[in-house]
Parts: C-alpha cells; structure tokens; sequence
C-alpha cells in the first residue's frame, strides 16, 4: 500500500507517518527529511537546499523528484511507502503518479491533515524547543503555511478527482488523529 500524507508544515504529518508505519509495516519517505540529510552531509546540493528552506521557500519539483525516484525504483520499498510532504504541487503529483505507474505501482490512499495557522505556529514554536530546528521560527512559520495553502488547491482537486483524497481533522490529539487514519487504512485495503 502506497499512501500519500500532507497537510502544512507543523501539521503533524511526521508523527502520524511515524505512527502508521509501525502498525502497517510501511517505510515512510519524508521530503522534509530526505532535504535535511543533504544539508547535513554538507553536499553543494544541501548547501543550496538550506539556502532555500532558510528564506522559507519550497525547494524545487526536480530536486525533489530526484529524491524521490531512487526509493520509488528500489523493489524493497515497492508498494510500502507513506509520501510525507509529498507532493507539495500538482506537477509533483502528476509526476509521482507517472513514476509509480512506470514501476508497476499506484497510490491507495491520501490523507490530508487540516490544520489552522494559529495551531500551526503554536506547534513550530514547541517542536523549534524540542527538536532543535533551525528553519523552526514564527516569520517562516507563516512564510511556509502560506506557500503550502496557495499551492496545495490543485493537489486537494486532483485526488478528489480520483476520488483518493481523504480530510482528516488535523486539530484533534495525535492519538485521535492516528485513530481516524488508521480506520481510513484499514477501509481502504478492504
């Protein structure tokens, strides 16, 4: 099962990816953390990917995409991977699905968390505190969530095309949350 998750940045899509890997024996494919290994292992790519985030603008369809593909062709990973903030537009849509149905694979399911901004920038400031993140702050908090919100409508209109997109009440507890998307899931694979 290949499930795709997302919601603003903050939103809790790393917690519930955390959540629902561990009960349905997926691997979960995190762009946010694909992104912030290369800024760690000091590459030219991740020194150009921080000088992205750190303005608090989107790095680009194609780095991104080239992140992706490597786990999408590997046979380990094959229908086993939850998307976690990804796709963020709707070329990342269209190309994610051209590259699962180049390899034989689909998306079962997508959960989109709804979160407003004031819960948002309430959680960017508790995980900055807890996580050490350093693209964790209020400006770019906003600059973010606005980026995402003008983006996001033709991805919704897309999977609610293909009748794939499921709305999940993202200011409810994280156990609540998880509840909800686990029983979408398991309807889902029925």
């Amino acid at each position: 099962m290949n499930i795709v998750i997302f919601g603003p940045p903050g939103a809790g899509k790393g917690t519930q990816s955390n959540l629902i890997v561990k009960k349905f024996n997926l691997y979960q494919l995190s762009t946010g953390e694909l992104l912030r290994k290369e800024i760690k292992d000091g590459s030219e790519l991740g020194k150009k990917i921080s000088s992205i985030i750190n303005d608090g603008n989107l790095v680009s369809d194609e780095i991104v995409g080239n992140l992706i593909e490597k786990y999408i062709t590997n046979n380990f990973y094959k229908s086993r991977l939850i998307f976690d903030g990804y796709p963020r537009n709707l070329n990342q849509a269209k190309h994610l699905d051209d590259l699962l149905k180049k390899n034989d694979q689909i998306i079962h399911i997508v959960l989109k968390l709804s979160v407003s901004l004031r819960t948002i920038k309430k959680r960017i400031l508790e995980r900055k505190d807890l996580e050490k993140r350093t693209d964790d702050n209020e400006e770019t908090a906003i600059k973010r969530y606005e980026t995402y919100e003008n983006n996001i409508k033709p991805v919704i209109d897309f999977y609610k095309k293909s009748n794939l997109l499921k709305v999940v009440d993202g200011e409810a507890s994280i156990s609540e949350i998880s509840s909800e998307i686990s029983r979408l899931i398991e309807s889902n694979k029925g």
